[in-house]
């Protein structure tokens, strides 16, 4: 590469001509070829100068400089200059400027030429490489069209046109292989900046991808007429999908499967036969999780909402159906509502109700001293503690059928006997663990959890304050319960660790008290104190 050999109208037509082979602006092309030309410069002229190259952008004309900063100091001969030299050839030049010496054009010989088409191809790879990023970096979550360029060990490289995409083995759909010049669709999910330039992936097993294939397909949904709330995918095998239209005269599921199936059909075969289940969606927690297991039948539905959890009881003969092939469907049906979903048949869900009837009955038997009729009656009220019964309110009890009001007083009297007993004998307890006092005086802390906590080790503030919340909770057992927020508990077990810290540092005028002079007034003080 010659810069005499390429007339000046010329380079300026090569870097356009570069400039829309690659999609990028003649700008950064003229940009790269001035850092090639500086690179051979100082190639021939020494390494260690400050040359630059300017192209001319009207006329093509190549300019080759050196620049010498005017300082004070010198640090580097070979860039700097004094302020004294340089004002004896440009009068009023001033420190921070630059003398500028022209240079005479280069020829570049076959190593410098090669050299400067290396720099020219890297740097007009980078900006091709970031015209791409601008360009992607705002289509996340849109589908694309491409043509496999490369399958390396299930990793497929993309070609979309100007740019190319990866899509990694795992984001494919099982037993799915693809050839080059295979034509594919797939789901941009993430554009970033990487070491070697910025990458594009896109998926086909994201459940994103789904949506937007049923967007392509459901008119309904691209003019947002029907809404999709939420996907849950087994990519390949089996999926569900939860949709609810805003216009009442318009069946969501309907209009998603189509005419005959052909929606829903379109979408399966570009899943390579992944069956869809298309549920209705509800505002209403257990209507939305009957609707999820579909096609098994849901006969009770129990939510706990402080754990995030559900209880489903089906017939014997559902079960199989509702949990699915190695238990896909109620897999699917959890990740689409957001809840974690136990299973339980009648018969299962009716013993355990019976025994824990039982235990309630025989706690209220033993703790009250009462006969099985007046315990059953309290557990089929939904009595589950002691401390229930000691202090609901006189009225309330008494409204129990066969119930008075000297029936319902005597039996608040046992349960708050009981349970002062069992805070004596716990107290007791503690104090034989060793547990400290300031332990078993922390809020939320009953005295059951303090035992609980010393047969554990656990006996002073520091032991519980190097716990973290999940360890307590699982020290605990079912005594966690009765945590009202672990987190707070272990941080009012650390608040002495700051005390220290709140203690301000002596202050300089107390500093002064102790000089001689100080000395000498507080000894003088001191004897007519004496005297007096």
């Amino acid at each position: 590469m010659d810069t005499t050999a390429l007339s000046r109208t010329e380079l300026l037509q090569v870097a356009d001509a570069v400039a829309r082979e690659k999609s990028i602006e003649p700008e950064e092309v003229l940009e790269a070829m001035e850092q090639a030309i500086s690179k051979a410069g100082r190639a021939k002229y020494g390494a260690e100068h400050d040359i630059r190259a300017e192209i001319d952008r009207k006329t093509g004309a190549v300019h080759l400089k050196r620049y010498r900063e005017v300082t004070d100091e010198i640090e580097n001969e070979t860039t700097q200059i004094t302020v004294k030299d340089a004002q004896a050839s440009e009068p009023g030049i001033e420190a921070g400027q630059f003398i500028i010496d022209e240079l005479p054009p280069i020829d570049l010989g076959r190593i410098a030429a090669q050299t400067a088409k290396q720099v020219i191809v890297q740097k007009v790879r980078e900006a091709e490489r970031q015209r791409q990023f601008r360009e992607y970096k705002d289509r996340v979550g849109e589908v694309v069209n491409g043509i496999v360029k490369r399958n390396e060990f299930g990793n497929v490289t993309i070609e979309l046109g100007r740019a190319e995409a990866m899509m990694r083995r795992d984001e494919s759909l099982p037993r799915e292989s693809f050839r080059t010049g295979d034509r594919v669709r797939a789901y941009i999910y993430d554009v970033r900046e990487e070491l070697r330039g910025p990458q594009i992936f896109v998926s086909r097993s994201h459940p994103q991808f789904m949506a937007k294939l049923f967007a392509q397909e459901v008119p309904e949904i691209y003019d947002s007429i029907i809404e999709i709330k939420s996907v849950a995918r087994d990519p390949g095998s089996r999926a569900k999908i939860a949709v609810i239209s805003h216009d009442s005269s318009i069946d969501p599921v309907g209009a998603c499967v189509g005419m005959r199936g052909s929606r829903v059909q379109a979408v399966v075969g570009e899943l390579q036969g992944e069956k869809i289940d298309i549920i209705p969606w509800s505002a209403d927690t257990a209507t939305f999780v009957v609707n999820a297991l579909a096609p098994a039948e849901v006969t009770k539905v129990v939510l706990d909402e402080e754990q995030g959890r559900i209880e489903v009881v089906v017939p014997d003969e559902q079960l199989s159906l509702a949990i699915g092939r190695r238990g896909q469907n109620v897999r699917l049906a959890s990740m689409l509502t957001g809840w974690d979903i136990d299973i339980l048949t009648e018969e299962e869900e009716s013993r355990r109700r019976q025994e824990e009837m039982r235990q309630r009955s025989q706690m209220f038997i033993e703790a009250l001293d009462v006969d099985d009729v007046i315990a059953h009656l309290l557990v089929a009220e939904g009595f589950v503690s002691l401390e229930q019964v000691a202090f609901v309110p006189v009225a309330e009890l008494a409204t129990i059928e066969g119930f008075d009001d000297e029936v319902a007083e005597e039996l608040r009297v046992r349960a708050r006997n009981h349970l002062a007993e069992l805070d004596r004998k716990s107290e007791e307890r503690r104090r034989e663990l060793g547990v400290s006092d300031e332990l078993a005086k922390l809020p939320g802390l009953g005295a059951q959890i303090v035992v609980k906590l010393g047969e554990s080790g656990i006996k002073t503030l520091d032991d519980l304050g190097d716990l973290a919340s999940d360890e307590l909770t699982e020290l605990l057992g079912d005594l966690a319960d009765g945590l009202s927020d672990p987190d707070a508990i272990i941080m009012a077990a650390r608040a002495h660790w700051f005390d220290d810290e709140d203690v301000a540092a002596p202050d300089d005028s107390a500093t002064d008290a102790a000089t001689p002079e100080a000395e000498a007034a507080n000894g003088a003080t001191g004897a007519e104190n004496s005297v007096a």
